[in-house]
């Protein structure tokens, strides 16, 4: 029974290049502007929903309108600025999601590929194991640590 290959792709180098370069022209645009956030840091500021968002829009909507609202505390230059950055960043964000998901779409599908390769290797040198195919032994052995097997639990009679 053949393999199915589910995604038959290769990058030229060439191509590889071309695809650092333009990450790496991202990636120094946006370093000293942008900031990593811990584990923490993230489960501490969340993320804001669509809702949350329209709710935000409204509010900037009425700061704009009746500043005599807004309270000292606010810097509605601050305030501007946020906003006017996240608009920004949003489609930008979107659009580097989209690639980061056929990034890993495609990753995903040859590592498929690549372990069912293998596999297939696998129980073949075990079947040659099986039948003392010279050299066969050995890599069947180092194979197999992969898979140690279930351990056997043994249950004690219920009294």
């Amino acid at each position: 029974m053949a393999l199915d290959n589910l995604i038959s792709i290769e990058f030229t180098q060439a191509e590889l290049d071309e695809i650092d370069l333009h990450l790496q022209g991202i990636e120094s645009v946006i370093t000293a502007k942008m900031v990593n956030l811990t584990p923490d840091q993230r489960k501490q500021y969340g993320s804001i929903n669509n809702e949350m968002e329209n709710w935000i829009v409204k509010a900037y909507m009425y700061m704009q309108q009746r500043p005599d609202l807004v309270p000292g505390y606010i810097s509605m230059p601050e305030f501007t600025k946020d906003q006017t950055t996240r608009n920004a960043i949003k489609p930008r964000l979107n659009v580097v999601n989209g690639i980061k998901e056929m990034f890993e779409d495609t990753s995903m599908l040859i590592s498929w590929d690549i372990f069912q390769t293998a596999i297939a290797f696998y129980r073949n040198v075990k079947i040659a194991s099986m039948q003392n195919v010279p050299g066969s032994t050995n890599i069947y052995q180092d194979l197999q640590q992969q898979f140690p097997g279930r351990p056997n639990k043994k249950t004690p009679p219920t009294p």
